[in-house]
């Protein structure tokens, strides 16, 4: 039985305040993608905190990979849902996505004044490690709850495989949660689920006028919002045809610049956003930007939120799911890996890597300490050793 609103699966209450400060401080503190998102919000909401079973965990997990948009925000949108109804859903959503505007809306002021970025590489290269390691803290929890068959331990598998073969990660857990799904198809009879036709929408957003203004700048953003699956590489090429080759708005230099800023922040990677409205109509550019990409997130998970129940209430559509879970899964290994080549390429980040992974299973240290400790150690590191 799901938990009422503003309790957890533990009878425990949660208050709006607890929510607002819990996704405050991670919009602050979440840095490397919605891989490292997701596992921080793990490792505090079901291991320390308990607001949230694994098995719920993971519904919510399955439930945000299956709409467009960026699938942390979306996460923390769910939960907020879950724990404290509506008001929650507002609440998390805006606490976790605002402080990484606010912050990629800073940077854009100084790139706007000084024409290039703060370097922030040397922080980077001691936090990264530390998100290796909670990530796969994460991951080795999760996948002993998803994989609750042989049979889903083979779909996991294939799909891993699928997906480092560039296999499009909506139509991998698509696949998935048939593959699941099929050994309950004893009877012809079927549920079916509708899931509104985010194609059509967006085609019908698409006929912004190249000329700027306020109102097409946030067609264009809310239309992508709407449609775009998948990863900040996803992401860049709708910006890239939408705002350089379409419009004519932004310099591809620009548009990189307005990419890495958004990889480099912590929170959303979506607030790229923010940088780039910034840098078309300052302020208030940046405000629209934001809201209209991130806007179909909280509509799309308030319609499929109340769902969540219902489908794991029925045999083939919790199946389906389970299958979805998995292949949610493969794509957190897969990202990974690639995080991990990128992030431990000398002896200091392998030692941090490794140091963060014992203090987190066994010693439970807080994230939050160890992104501290990771960005100063990187400073340190770095002021001896330039990277």
């Amino acid at each position: 039985m799901s938990p009422e609103p503003g309790s957890t699966s533990t009878g425990q209450r949660v208050s709006l305040h607890e929510l607002a400060g819990f996704f405050l401080r991670l919009g602050v503190t979440a840095f490397g993608g919605p891989a490292a998102h997701i596992a921080m919000m793990e490792e505090e909401l079901v291991r320390r905190r308990q607001w949230l079973s694994r098995e719920k965990f993971l519904d919510l997990l399955g439930a945000s990979n299956l709409i467009p948009g960026p699938s942390s925000s979306e996460l923390a949108i769910h939960i907020g849902y879950l724990l404290a109804g509506w008001r929650g859903l507002l609440v998390a959503g805006s606490c976790f996505i605002l402080p990484a505007a606010t912050m990629v809306a800073a940077l854009a002021w100084m790139y706007a004044r000084f024409g290039k970025l703060p370097a922030i590489a040397a922080v980077l290269y001691g936090v990264k490690p530390v998100v290796i390691a909670v990530i796969l803290q994460a991951l080795w929890g999760l996948a002993g709850t998803a994989v609750k068959s042989t049979y889903l331990g083979f779909i996991g598998a294939l799909s891993v495989l699928l997906i480092a073969f560039d296999f499009h990660p909506l139509l991998l857990l698509l696949l998935a949660g048939v593959a699941a799904a099929l050994p309950m198809l004893r009877t012809p009879k079927r549920a079916a689920f509708g899931v509104p036709s985010l194609a059509a929408v967006g085609a019908s957003l698409s006929a912004a006028s190249a000329s700027f203004s306020f109102g097409s700048l946030f067609l264009v953003f809310l239309k992508i919002g709407a449609i775009v699956f998948g990863s900040g590489y996803v992401l860049l090429a709708f910006l890239r045809a939408d705002l350089v080759v379409h419009r004519g708005w932004l310099t591809d230099a620009q548009l990189v610049d307005a990419v890495a800023v958004g990889q480099i922040t912590p929170g959303p990677v979506f607030t790229t956003a923010t940088f780039i409205g910034y840098l078309l109509g300052g302020i208030r550019g940046a405000v629209v930007a934001t809201a209209g990409i991130f806007l179909p997130a909280f509509v799309l998970v308030a319609a499929s939120g109340p769902l969540v129940p219902r489908i794991r209430k029925s045999k083939i559509a919790g199946a389906f799911l389970d299958g979805v879970n998995v292949g949610s899964l493969a794509l957190m290994t897969v990202v990974t890996f690639q995080l991990g080549r990128a992030s431990l390429f000398d002896l200091p980040t392998i030692a941090v890597a490794a140091v963060s992974a014992l203090a987190l299973l066994r010693y439970r240290i807080s994230t939050i300490w160890l992104m501290l400790a990771g960005a100063l150690l990187g400073l340190v590191v770095t002021h001896f050793h330039p990277i």
